[in-house]
């Protein structure tokens, strides 16, 4: 019988950064935090508390914070920058282009904040290009979490990692079910098995798409949920071992439909297996200000979107 995905709470996955950095920085001398001006939204509070002199207030001034970092981890170092994630990306992609990902500094680039989740804030705080922005620099690892748990988890793990990292989470509160689930950069998780259908889901999608699944089998849709935390490297064999059962995929993500995690798993699909797939992402829009559910449900990222795609996906199945 399958198991059914439950929560009891919702916690906001910014938490879950700042819990796992604290724990990170405890067991490694040589992490040092770095906020532009926003300790408190990144809830870098408690390693400032813990470790003043390891942390480093920049101000308004998200440009210098990544030349900063870029230094520090020449030093040896292991900075994690801290501020929204259109401020991570947008407005110091040339930082992160020349000084980060051309030399591969061993720099944590810690975004909150992402996407249409951001709410009342509006458009030109909701970056939805981020994860494409950075899929695409070279040695960048990309991971966005689902929850508080994975995101802590997450957040301990690129310690360990050697490399640039764009680390993305969100300011909701959001529901937890991945409590002692293991993380493994570069690894996606099954969390529903199924016959009929593939989602693949990253971020606070993952959620919504457990919640589509539900309404699909009620429906008797068979729908395989899995969570890809890690945007790049992509695990192509979790998606090739899906697709070759169900034949048919959708991917659901809290991005622009250009450039994000449904456009990587079509480059797989493409290159190795020839399957349809549907997209749930947003198409080629700005957000607005608003509630963050009321959000996703009007820019196509609803359960009854993902929902829509799945049997619009097994429909195209020849």
């Amino acid at each position: 019988m399958k198991t059914k995905l439950t929560y009891t709470d919702k916690k906001d996955t910014r938490s879950g950064f700042g819990d796992g950095l604290l724990e990170a920085a405890k067991n490694n001398p040589n992490i040092v935090g770095l906020c532009a001006d926003l300790t408190g939204s990144l809830k870098m509070n408690a390693f400032q508390n813990e470790f003043p002199d390891r942390f480093f207030q920049v101000g308004i001034a998200e440009a210098n914070m990544m030349g900063i970092a870029a230094g520090l981890a020449t030093a040896g170092k292991i900075p994690f920058t801290g501020t929204f994630a259109n401020f991570s990306t947008s407005r110091v992609y040339d930082q992160l282009r020349q000084s980060i990902a051309y030399s591969e500094k061993n720099v944590k680039v810690c975004a909150s904040h992402a996407g249409l989740t951001l709410g009342e804030d509006g458009a030109t705080h909701q970056v939805l290009e981020d994860l494409g922005m950075t899929k695409m620099l070279p040695n960048f690892t990309v991971i966005n979490p689902c929850d508080y748990h994975q995101t802590k988890a997450a957040t301990m793990a690129i310690a360990d990692h050697h490399g640039p990292v764009y680390l993305r989470f969100g300011r909701p509160g959001w529901p937890m079910f991945m409590e002692n689930q293991p993380f493994e950069i570069g690894k996606a998780i099954t969390l529903i098995e199924g016959t009929d259908v593939s989602i693949f889901a990253t971020g606070h999608m993952v959620w919504r798409a457990i919640e589509a699944e539900a309404v699909l089998s009620e429906q008797g849709i068979s729908a395989e949920v899995i969570n890809i935390h890690t945007i790049k490297p992509l695990d192509e064999q979790a998606i090739l071992k899906s697709i070759a059962k169900t034949g048919c995929a959708v991917s659901a993500e809290e991005h622009q439909i250009a450039g994000g995690l449904g456009e990587s798993i079509a480059q797989t699909i493409v290159r190795n297996h020839l399957i349809p797939q549907e997209f749930v992402a947003v198409n080629d829009q700005f957000g607005e200000s608003g509630k963050p559910a009321d959000l996703l449900d009007k820019y196509g990222l609803g359960v009854a979107d993902i929902v829509e795609k799945a049997k619009k996906a097994i429909s195209r199945k020849s």
